[in-house]
């Protein structure tokens, strides 16, 4: 059963639908080629909530059929920003509150790149878990082409998954690059060869027939290890208490029915 999104939300850009557990958010500006408006961030945070509040286990982050990914931000909104402070830093904010609000789900999270990728669409990107990018993507990252920078939280996630060099290569050449060289260097980790959809779909259902707490768990566990934390109470205190859960001995009886 699909679930549609909250009764009466109009949203900008970004359209959730819920299926079997799968939560789908889709960009749907294909004119400007999914580039985020200013208010299209906040957009996307809510969104992403909602996707956690219809029970969903995986959510997939992509564009349009047959479009862009992401453009990146609306430059269409820029010009307003070099006479306004204020307009200067509610744009950071509003970027970052949508970013980070994906970043942190419970569940697990997967971008699906087809076509662009570039600036704050790699930002997006990032953002989610993993990434599986389409045979027809490209990604660039172009700030410096407009005379800006890029945030740094999102410069640290970008060394953090290419390393110094390659991340100063994407920043500071600011070329675009196509799938397979985009996994060779770790900014994606899935390079479909064929139909990406089909290798989004494997990877979903492989996610979901998984236990939903594990996850979570799980998913908390590679954001510390991201940070360098090595040891955490909390988890410590999970990993105990999904060892006595009923979820272990039901899994464990069927796994031994299975090899009777």
């Amino acid at each position: 059963m699909t679930k549609p999104p909250e009764s009466g939300k109009q949203r900008i850009m970004f359209d959730l639908s819920v299926t079997a557990a799968i939560a789908r958010l889709v960009l749907d500006r294909p004119k400007a080629l999914n580039a985020i408006p200013v208010a299209g961030w906040q957009d996307l945070a809510s969104a992403a909530d909602e996707a956690v509040r219809a029970d969903a286990r995986i959510l997939i982050v992509s564009g349009v059929q047959d479009g862009a990914f992401c453009a990146g931000a609306d430059i269409s909104d820029f010009d307003a920003f070099q006479a306004d402070p204020e307009a200067r830093t509610a744009f950071r904010k509003a970027m970052r509150h949508g970013l980070d609000t994906l970043r942190d789900l419970p569940i697990p999270t997967i971008a699906l790149v087809e076509g662009a990728c570039f600036g704050a669409g790699v930002a997006l990107a990032m953002a989610c878990d993993w990434r599986v990018a389409g045979p027809g993507a490209r990604f660039a990252i172009t700030p410096a082409k407009l005379g800006i920078a890029y945030p740094q939280e999102d410069v640290h996630r970008l060394v953090s998954l290419v390393g110094v060099g390659q991340a100063a290569r994407l920043l500071f050449g600011a070329q675009s690059i196509d799938a397979e060289e985009a996994a060779r260097i770790g900014l994606v980790e899935v390079a479909a060869s064929g139909d990406v959809e089909d290798a989004m779909r494997d990877l979903a259902s492989a996610v979901i027939a998984n236990d939903p707490q594990s996850l979570r768990v799980l998913k908390r566990g590679v954001g510390l290890a991201s940070l360098d934390i090595r040891q955490d109470d909390r988890q410590d205190r999970a990993f105990e208490s999904l060892l006595g859960s009923d979820v272990l001995s039901d899994r464990l009886a069927a796994h031994r029915a299975r090899g009777k």
